[in-house]
């Protein structure tokens, strides 16, 4: 089966790159907790204001993710260059805690707290990826080669000009995606009956245009996002809000040491271009 998808010219660029620091920002948030008949309501107290802090967390963080959207409209594709970001609390103000009048084992605290950013440096799943061939006109048949540092389920993404995503692998017909560290793999293997091609959309045919390919590591084997079926593909529309929320609450629910990213961008010359 040959399936056409949008792939650029290859400019390797870290997670990262380029992130500026950012400020710590202040965020509410309200959690709640509920205990039995045996349960000292202070406990009780204390774990939803834990609830408070996660929430007040997951919040911050997408100001953090929000603030490093570089391209108009451009949201769905930045978020996954920078969902790695964490946050930590520097500081937290009980705004107030109340047991609720139906049922009194349930308990809620609301707090504000001051949040900063946390960008890993190092550590965790080491991913390289480059593209086969280096360079790509429009039409051209091509390849993704790729690398852990450790035994690990892999993610590879495609992000189109219009910010679309695709899941490319895993896939319907190659649900496998556990890989051994250090062995140097391939996508589309060969003899897998997947072809990929360098296809620009219609309003980008006259003109050069960039997509982005991204990799996730995870030493478990994880559902990041939920999408919808396309072919043997799972597509992400790139109006959906929700999407770099989900990958990022779930991106920081694993440990730091658990999973890593590659992102590669390339840009596709029309074949008229090309000389």
């Amino acid at each position: 089966m040959k399936r056409t998808l949008l792939l650029l010219i290859i400019f390797l660029m870290p997670a990262l790159a380029g992130a500026a620091l950012e400020a710590p920002v202040w965020v509410e948030a309200t959690g709640e907790a509920i205990g039995s008949d045996f349960d000292p309501p202070r406990e009780v107290v204390e774990r939803a204001r834990n609830d408070a802090k996660r929430k007040a967390v997951e919040q911050a963080v997408g100001t953090f993710i929000r603030s490093q959207t570089l391209v108009t409209n451009g949201q769905l594709a930045e978020d996954l260059i920078y969902a790695r970001v964490q946050g930590k609390i520097d500081k937290a103000e009980t705004l107030g805690e109340e047991r609720d009048k139906i049922d009194p084992n349930l308990f809620r605290v609301k707090l504000r707290a001051l949040v900063r950013p946390v960008y890993p440096e190092e550590g965790g799943i080491g991913v390289t990826l480059s593209l086969l061939p280096a360079a790509l006109r429009e039409g051209d048949e091509v390849k993704i080669q790729y690398q852990t540092t450790a035994d690990c389920f892999v993610y590879i993404f495609s992000i189109g000009a219009d910010n679309s995503v695709t899941l490319l692998f895993p896939n319907s017909q190659m649900t496998d995606n556990f890989v051994t560290a250090r062995s140097r793999r391939v996508f589309p293997p060969e003899n897998s009956g997947i072809h990929l091609q360098a296809m620009a959309l219609p309003e980008f045919k006259a003109s050069r245009s960039q997509e982005k390919v991204k990799i996730i590591a995870t030493r478990g084997r994880e559902t990041l996002l939920e999408g919808f079926q396309e072919g043997i593909f799972t597509v992400y529309d790139a109006r959906s809000t929700g999407l770099v929320g989900d990958l990022a609450r779930k991106l920081n629910q694993l440990d730091q040491a658990d999973w890593g990213e590659a992102l590669a961008a390339y840009t596709i010359e029309p074949r008229a271009a090309a000389r």
